[in-house]
């Protein structure tokens, strides 16, 4: 049996519940092909005390888009173990508090659209009933908005949106495959934080780009701000806008 996709509005409610009452309890935490957001793996190095270098070398895989052409990071499952998520054990999720975005929304799936005539965003939102999940026989019901909610995805949602818009950004403008040193920026500004602050603190990287001292500063102390600085400067840098 196939997933099955029903679109919801926010105010339609599903059943469903995720514990280990619940018979397929950590069923949906194997084989895995976890995309990470660079918000994803802030949280989640945070979380483990790493750098964004360990993390990324220990935890992730590192692909190209085949549409877009930019870096796509993977969470690298645990090796000869049917694809199982690094990060769960019997009891659950070891970074629950920090989890990805995508886990956090789970079993609901969002969907952005943009409007080319006046580009204004439309967030959809569907149900994924997938047949090893046994969540949706228990009697527990939210609507959409309550459990967007109730798993902090919000916070979430507002940066990886910033993702989208640069990814559309650079379909429009530079269509294809990124050069080398194009996509290594990329991959450092978006993904590798510390070592995209180490690179303004000791090389420069911000001499050349309009930002004012408090911005910096505050970017520099803050990897939340760190990081939509680095979106910013990937937008004007790489892209041109």
């Amino acid at each position: 049996m196939d997933p099955k996709l029903t679109p919801l509005s926010p105010q339609d409610s599903f059943h469903f519940e995720c514990s280990p009452a619940v018979p397929c309890f950590n069923e949906c935490c194997r084989d895995l092909n976890q995309f990470l957001t660079p918000y994803d793996i802030l949280r989640l190095k945070n979380h483990l005390g790493l750098s964004s270098g360990r993390f990324l070398a220990e935890y992730t895989r590192l692909h190209t888009g085949p549409e877009s052409g930019l870096p796509i990071v993977t969470l690298k499952p645990k090796q000869n173990d049917d694809g199982l998520c690094p990060f769960v054990s019997p009891a659950g999720c070891k970074v629950y508090d920090n989890r990805p975005s995508s886990c956090r929304t789970y079993p609901l799936v969002r969907a952005l659209t943009r409007s080319r005539r006046t580009g204004e965003i439309t967030e959809r939102f569907m149900v994924l009933r997938e047949p090893h999940c046994l969540g949706f026989n228990r009697r527990q019901q939210h609507t959409v908005r309550q459990w967007i909610d109730g798993q902090e995805i919000a916070v979430y949602n507002a940066v990886n949106d910033q993702l989208m818009q640069i990814i559309s950004l650079k379909n429009q403008r530079m269509p294809g495959p990124l050069d080398l040193k194009s996509r290594h920026l990329f991959y450092t500004a978006l993904y590798d934080l510390d070592t995209f602050r180490e690179q303004i603190d000791k090389n420069g990287l911000m001499e050349d780009f309009d930002v004012d001292g408090k911005t910096l500063g505050e970017a520099m102390a803050d990897e939340v701000k760190l990081l939509e600085l680095g979106m910013r400067w990937v937008r004007e840098v790489l892209f041109g806008q």
